[in-house]
């Protein structure tokens, strides 16, 4: 007689009325299903649409398979998930829940292009490093890099999506904050100092606020004195609140 080893399901303590049962056929099953109510958010919002126009593609339409704006997707849904290094996408490029986020029409990724691509409707690092390492100079003659991004654009962007926020009931008063942090390196990136308060070294990014909502974010070396190019971006700041 054949001995069944293995079990089906497993009950533990209910709770109230409710049975609790462990069981191993629910298929393909995610804990980032909160990411829905995001997506639902960018459908009312369009902020990652809006983002997304802040690059310009020089890559060959006809040898691509993931636009700027899903590939901006994905790393934002990533990010919002909890998955902060882009190394993580080599496991994510198969999550078919962040396809359906990203807005894959083939989620399963079985209709790619490439027998080696099948399963993973999404982008890897290698691809998603392509979009965010981009110098600011490449063009459509570039190898591998010809994602480019408007810096000008993208720090319209951030008093733009704040400005869209507020459109119904403007704020009687404005208050900026302003923040330096370190942001620590792990490698020979180009402008790497030590920093003596941090211990470690990092850049000293400058962030300003306005109560939860970030409204500039310049990367800066770490040598420099925290309030560092702070007057310059107050001013455009200001002058461009104003304008509203």
């Amino acid at each position: 007689m054949e001995t069944e080893c293995t079990r089906q399901a497993f009950v533990f303590h209910g709770v109230g009325s409710r049975e609790v049962v462990g069981r191993f056929d629910g298929g393909k099953v995610t804990s980032d299903g909160g990411g829905l109510l995001l997506q639902e958010l960018e459908a009312k919002l369009g902020l990652i649409a809006r983002f997304a126009s802040c690059f310009t593609d020089h890559r060959d339409p006809e040898r691509m398979e993931h636009t700027v704006e899903e590939l901006v997707a994905q790393r934002v849904y990533g990010l919002a998930l909890g998955y902060e290094n882009v190394n993580d996408h080599d496991h994510l490029r198969s999550d078919p829940l962040l396809a359906v986020l990203v807005g894959k029409t083939d989620p399963t990724g079985e209709g790619r292009a490439r027998e080696r691509d099948r399963g993973k409707p999404l982008a890897g690092k290698s691809t998603l490093n392509r979009l965010e390492l981009t110098p600011v100079g490449a063009d459509e003659d570039s190898r591998y890099k010809k994602i480019t991004a408007d810096c000008g654009q993208l720090e319209e962007f951030f008093v733009e999506a704040f400005l869209r926020l507020h459109q119904e009931q403007p704020p009687e008063r404005i208050v900026l904050d302003l923040d330096a942090t370190d942001d620590p390196l792990h490698g020979d990136q180009l402008g790497k100092f030590f920093h003596g308060y941090y211990q470690c070294y990092c850049y000293l990014p400058l962030y300003i606020f306005c109560g939860g909502h970030l409204l500039c974010a310049q990367l800066r070396p770490a040598e420099v004195d925290a309030s560092a190019g702070a007057l310059p971006q107050v001013q455009r700041l200001a002058a461009r609140l104003r304008q509203a």
